[in-house]
């Protein structure tokens, strides 16, 4: 069985926040999700993102300057509460707004990702993991971050069974 955390770059005007709207437009957006990858406000990590996710906390052990900035490519952002009419079946949804976006987009462009593998791969592999694997995860967040964050818009995480 495969489940994605999916991320959707969005200007924040458009979104609402309200579960059942959110949940539908992520649906839609899932829908076109190679046309949406290939525009660059769309990717989506099957699986593993809790793996990037750990990767992204070997930063605590290089020299950063921030408060964990690490936390914020795939777990940052606040839960979107589902609502009392909300069908029991819509996925999971966080919401990280543009500042969050800026400061994901930051983490992701000045980490290095030789070193966070450097300091962590090993494990990794023994987990199954390629080095390739992880850095297509981390390139494909970057640009999307990176964008995001240009263009001011917030990123939508959503969960897919």
């Amino acid at each position: 069985m495969s489940i994605y955390l999916h991320f959707r770059a969005v200007a924040q005007s458009e979104i609402r926040d309200d579960h059942t709207w959110l949940a539908a437009f992520m649906s839609e957006a899932w829908e076109d999700h190679t046309g949406e990858y290939t525009a660059g406000i769309a990717c989506s990590i099957n699986k593993g993102w809790d793996s990037v996710n750990d990767l992204y906390a070997a930063a605590d052990t290089l020299d950063t300057d921030a408060d964990e900035p690490w936390t914020l490519p795939i777990y940052g952002g606040r839960p979107v509460p589902h609502s009392a009419d909300a069908d029991p079946s819509d996925p999971p949804l966080m919401l990280l707004e543009p500042p969050g976006v800026s400061q994901a987009a930051h983490f992701l462009a000045t980490v290095s990702f030789d070193e966070l593998w450097n300091a962590v791969g090993a494990r990794f592999r023994t987990l199954g993991w390629s080095r390739e694997e992880l850095l297509g995860h981390h390139r494909d967040l970057q640009g999307l971050y990176g964008r995001a964050a240009s263009a001011g818009h917030a990123v939508v995480k959503a969960v897919w069974a």
